[in-house]
């Protein structure tokens, strides 16, 4: 589905070749990092069937180079990095096949990374509802639902699963400037559940939690390092700084695939800088004034110390985060 058309049109783009892939990752018309990551390896499908080569030694390096066009898309969200290496894996691991049998693999694979992904959601939902208490309000920014994963969802897989429960719950969805991802997809995939839900504007979040009416927060992540610090959504920080000065839970949902164990801590992780139009602009429209500078970071780094825990397929990690996230993602080490 198409992102940056809804909710005002409902519409299905299908991608034929691995550029197309790429460019509607760029564009966000694919977004979110576990749909990226599935995206992605369906793209190394494509680009592999655009491959001539015979030997399957060529049929690597050629593949590695569609894979780096991949990988240049959106540098934040690790899922991509995870799935074009693994996709990669899967063809030296079966080096000495043909490379036709080679490309079926790779389509095998794909197929297994969505229906993981699936499965993983799911999982994480199942888990992180325990953490949401019946009669909730809770605050929930971007969009970490079914659009951006192969389905079921993130952040609002948790939610969603509470829900099913039968937990009464209310959602305030932050509109998140500058895409809208919570006023125009959040809002959109709520209605459709029929969870109940209240939009914001991003700068509503703190006057509510004084109130009274906000009693946890949970988003989503793009990465998440070996120390615990997450990459999310720009304003998640300033998300996570308003629940702990008003002691409320601010919890973060992802799969294993998001946690880069590579990467020491979150000033480590690369931070996508957008088009200043999405700023100046809106649905083709300028809101600010020519020759205005612009700053469009696409995401923040939330400290560990702002987050209560972080609940993945696996289960719920609490805190020392350095330890239990390599225990999670490493059990054998």
């Amino acid at each position: 589905m198409d992102q940056t058309r809804l909710p005002l049109q409902e519409v299905y783009n299908s991608c034929c070749s691995y550029k197309e892939v790429a460019a509607a990752i760029r564009s966000m018309v694919v977004r979110g990092a576990p749909a990226i990551g599935v995206a992605a390896a369906f793209g190394m499908v494509l680009g592999a069937k655009e491959i001539k080569a015979k030997d399957a030694s060529q049929f690597r390096k050629e593949l590695e180079k569609i894979g780096d066009i991949l990988l240049a898309t959106r540098p934040t969200a690790v899922n991509l990095l995870w799935a074009v290496d693994r996709m990669q894996a899967a063809a030296q691991k079966n080096q000495g096949k043909t490379v036709i049998k080679i490309k079926l693999l790779l389509e095998q694979e794909a197929l297994k990374i969505r229906e993981e992904d699936l499965a993983a959601n799911r999982a994480m939902g199942k888990h992180g509802q325990i953490l949401i208490p019946d009669g909730s309000s809770i605050l929930t920014h971007c969009n970490a639902g079914a659009l951006a994963t192969a389905g079921y969802g993130t952040a609002l897989g948790v939610i969603r699963a509470a829900f099913e429960s039968g937990k009464k719950i209310h959602i305030f969805v932050d509109e998140t400037r500058p895409f809208l991802q919570g006023a125009r997809l959040t809002t959109w995939e709520l209605i459709k559940e029929k969870i109940p839900c209240t939009l914001i504007t991003d700068n509503m979040a703190g006057v509510l939690m004084a109130q009274g009416k906000i009693d946890l927060a949970i988003v989503g992540a793009d990465r998440i390092a070996a120390n615990g610090d997450v990459a999310n959504k720009i304003g998640t920080y300033s998300v996570a700084l308003l629940c702990h000065l008003h002691k409320i839970p601010f919890y973060v949902a992802a799969p294993i695939s998001t946690i880069d164990l590579a990467t020491k801590r979150g000033q480590d992780i690369p931070i996508e800088q957008r088009p200043s139009q999405e700023v100046t602009s809106l649905y083709g429209r300028r809101i600010a004034p020519l020759g205005a500078k612009v700053l469009n970071p696409a995401f923040d780094v939330t400290p560990r110390r702002y987050i209560r825990a972080i609940i993945t397929e696996r289960g719920i990690i609490q805190k020392p985060f350095t330890r239990n996230l390599k225990r999670i993602c490493l059990p054998n080490h």
